[in-house]
């Protein structure tokens, strides 16, 4: 599993055994193929992981989940960010910075369609109560749990144990904080994975960090923009098996927002689901408007 990337250079664990690391470079037949961690990798050559060898990457495997960004919603190349993570931890403050509905929306969307599972993780609840902030998420099923720096961590790590996670917050929210308490010593071990190339660290890139108790959280740069624009409205609806199938008889072009834009849509017609197609339609209004970010 490649669990950093340096400038050319893939740091890897074998057999997802944190104390078998090898550096490898990518083969030249894989040409520019995208490497990222998280991603399963075959590699050939030195795999002693001694100082200075270097093995080859010569293949990787198909991806079972894909955490992808733009640089913006009018920016049509995509960027994978994580490779075959189980979940995705959104993680949000309570206050200080002020939490925002549509960070989160936005961030369970590329979840959604990326195959992830979403998890809300609050912090700083000691500054201001979650109950109107979590309330809109109720009709989503979204796993929420507190992770603040008073708070125990028991109830995160029954959720991230033996799973491969993903992280992202804004800077400040206290996602690193949370990723230290998860990982002794996580400062060091960033250093350890991330000095795999020419570079000193990994400030402006993702790196897999093993939980002592089995499973690996990897740590994202501070969300700046988190752009979506390879997702479209039909993908967010998909990822939803109770109403994929009724937008199938939409009218093209439907946006699945209903009226006025949308009179049509079928999932107005959908008995008992009110609350959570509204709720779905948040994330479809998020989708369009990258503002909250």
């Amino acid at each position: 599993m490649v669990v950093a990337v340096d400038r050319g250079r893939w740091g890897c664990v074998l057999d997802d055994d944190p104390d078998r690391r090898i550096v490898a470079m990518r083969a030249r037949e894989l040409g520019r193929t995208p490497i990222v961690v998280g991603d399963q990798v075959d590699v050939v050559g030195d795999l002693t992981g001694k100082p200075d060898t270097l093995a080859r990457i010569v293949r990787v495997n198909e991806r079972r989940t894909v955490l992808r960004r733009t640089a913006d919603d009018t920016d049509p190349f995509e960027r994978i960010v994580v490779g075959n993570a189980e979940q995705l931890f959104i993680v949000v403050a309570l206050a200080d910075p002020p939490p925002r509905t549509g960070f989160v929306e936005r961030a369970m969307v590329a979840a959604y369609v990326g195959g992830l599972r979403p998890v809300l993780c609050l912090t700083k609840r000691d500054l201001a109560a979650e109950s109107e902030f979590a309330a809109v998420f109720a009709d989503l099923d979204l796993t929420i749990v507190h992770a603040g720096i008073d708070d125990p961590l028991e109830p995160a790590l029954d959720l991230l144990t033996d799973r491969l996670t993903a992280f992202i917050g804004h800077s400040g929210v206290g996602k690193s904080t949370l990723v230290n308490r998860l990982v002794p010593d996580a400062y060091r071990a960033v250093g350890e994975v991330s000095g795999v190339g020419k570079g000193k660290h990994t400030s402006t890139q993702s790196v897999a960090l093993p939980l002592p108790g089995g499973g690996w959280v990897v740590d994202t740069p501070g969300v700046r923009s988190f752009g979506l624009a390879h997702i479209t409205p039909d993908d967010v609806i998909a990822a939803f098996s109770d109403l994929a199938e009724a937008i199938e008889n939409c009218p093209r072009g439907c946006t699945h927002l209903g009226p006025p834009a949308d009179p049509e849509c079928a999932l107005d017609e959908l008995p008992g689901t009110e609350q959570r197609v509204a709720a779905i339609r948040r994330l479809l209004v998020a989708l369009n408007s990258n503002e909250s970010w």
